[in-house]
């Protein structure tokens, strides 16, 4: 089979197309021919080899950690899943992602693909959608009428969390550049901000939650804005341990953790058109479309998400 891999850790030009054997199944496994897949910035960092620790990968590595395709064989224990369904996933890959014409996923990590939603937009949304829930309703135990501040509601995970957030009847507070204010109150916040023109700690209180999805000085002021017993959950860093003590606050750091049962749920949202996938780029699975594509993610200046095309 086709697939973009990296034999070294090193800048987009690493990036190589490769012939690779189409991967085995085991008895719980499904085997997927892939249709899209999506570019995010955990992809980026894992070429650089920022990630070497978390995921002691070996080469060659095929990266990428979000599937959309069709069920092309499934193992012999599995239940829920037949040849020809249409699903989507975040595999729990280790040398084999999605950058591929194939990709194996374990049946307990994949959910049915809605016919109302294309691969592009499936294939936009586990990784970020799935991070958003898990920080949102596993860690932050999200309650109708919360008060929830989101940093960066224009990017992956920014824009699937303002989105959840109304579905779960809070109010919503996000930030991002002026460029994007249309982009995020079509998302559904109640209160935009303009981070190169406002101060958020000067126009917000008594926040039940913050998502952190910046990290740093932003992460570090967000705790000023929360109100006593509020939640603070980062996908970029752990807070400090003794941050927001004062105040009761619950402050942690989320890995996603993949999951079909959730996926299930946030697919079942989008047949509603709660939850929405913005697709703002595509690319074709070849070596220098997943380049560009790379590039792309580390300018910061994608707007939506960063498909690529297999079909």
């Amino acid at each position: 089979m086709k697939a973009i891999v990296i034999n070294e850790y090193g800048d987009a030009s690493k990036l190589k197309e490769q012939e690779m054997p189409t991967p085995d199944i085991g008895e719980h496994q499904v085997l997927v021919d892939m249709h899209a897949t999506s570019v995010n910035p955990i992809d980026w960092k894992a070429r650089e080899g920022y990630l070497q620790e978390k995921l002691p990968f070996d080469f060659p590595i095929i990266l990428g950690w979000d599937a959309a395709g069709v069920v092309a064989g499934i193992g012999s224990k599995v239940e829920n899943f037949a040849v020809g369904d249409r699903v989507f996933a975040r595999p729990d890959t280790t040398n084999r992602g999605t950058y591929a014409e194939y990709t194996v996923v374990d049946e307990n990590l994949l959910a049915k693909m809605p016919e109302e939603v294309s691969f592009e937009e499936a294939a936009a949304a586990p990784l970020t959608a799935l991070t958003a829930w898990q920080c949102l309703v596993d860690f932050s135990e999200i309650q109708e009428g919360d008060k929830v501040l989101i940093h960066a509601g224009s990017g992956g995970v920014g824009s699937y969390a303002i989105q959840l957030a109304k579905h779960f009847g809070a109010y919503v507070a996000a930030t991002a550049s002026g460029k994007n204010e249309v982009f995020v109150k079509e998302l559904g916040a109640d209160k935009f901000i303009n981070y190169q023109e406002e101060d958020f700690e000067e126009v917000l209180e008594d926040m039940d939650i913050v998502l952190d999805t910046i990290g740093g000085e932003t992460q570090t002021k967000s705790f000023s804005v929360l109100k006593e017993g509020g939640k603070l959950v980062s996908i970029v860093e752990p807070p400090e341990e003794t941050a927001g003590a004062s105040k009761r606050i619950k402050a942690g750091f989320h890995w996603l953790e993949p999951d079909g049962r959730q996926l299930a749920e946030i697919a079942a949202l989008m047949v509603t058109g709660e939850v929405k996938s913005h697709v703002g780029h595509t690319f074709p699975l070849t070596e220098e479309g997943v380049k560009e594509a790379h590039k792309l993610s580390e300018s910061g200046h994608a707007k939506g998400k960063i498909v690529i095309t297999m079909k």
